[in-house]
């Protein structure tokens, strides 16, 4: 059948030879929501690695806490010196470090345990008085 003069025809998006290239809205509006979800996993990315930092050092507090009690029971309650003795009399196998690699901070007798000791991590930024320390 022949097409009269005048007559529209309609057609899909996909019948029409690269039509989304004709458009060029069409490619900036593609680009620009592939770069925002790079964005969006980028972010997700950094805070989950955040998280899991936090999550490694409380287990490595975990450790420490057992090693400075099974310390305290052999010396009467004392406290050790530092965390390195508890490696060097094999309390631990390695010195005791967070996940961003600062050595934990032991504080003996404790402020808020006075009868006993504070083991602290700075967190992710490694302020001493920021909100994000790990106890």
């Amino acid at each position: 059948m022949a097409r009269r003069r005048g007559e529209r025809t309609i057609y899909f998006p996909w019948e029409l030879r690269s039509s989304w290239l004709r458009f060029p809205w069409m490619r900036s509006r593609a680009l620009l929501a592939g770069l925002f979800m790079v964005l969006v996993l980028i972010f997700f990315a950094g805070r989950e690695r955040t998280r899991l930092g936090v999550r490694s050092t409380r287990a490595t507090l975990i450790v420490v806490h057992t090693a400075i009690d099974a310390y305290r029971a052999d010396h009467d309650g004392r406290c050790p010196s530092s965390l390195q003795q508890l490696t060097e009399l094999g309390y631990m196998t390695e010195p005791a470090r967070d996940a961003w690699g600062r050595s934990l901070q032991l504080t003996c007798p404790g402020r808020r345990h006075p009868d006993g000791y504070d083991l602290v991590s700075f967190g992710p930024t490694g302020d001493m008085r920021g909100l994000d320390r790990i106890e």
